[in-house]
């Protein structure tokens, strides 16, 4: 499995939309095709299937899409 560490700016209450992380870290090309994985289940989020697609990902969450961890930190 690819890890991908992203580094959040900001404060102790700072966090990325699910969507937003996506295509952060180029795992999708467009907010649409983030929303369609969304949507579709395919992603994970600390070992649970996210259905948010705004979903706050903070400090310390898990995301998984295939075969790519992304590790938010």
């Amino acid at each position: 499995m690819n890890t991908i560490e992203f580094e959040l700016r900001g404060g102790a209450d700072d966090y990325i939309q699910l969507i937003q992380l996506l295509k952060a870290v180029n795992c999708v090309e467009t907010g649409a095709d983030a929303q369609a994985l969304v949507m579709e289940g395919l992603v994970k989020r600390n070992g649970e299937v996210e259905m948010r697609k705004r979903a706050k990902c903070v400090s310390g969450d898990v995301v998984e899409l295939d075969d790519i961890r992304i590790v938010v930190k």
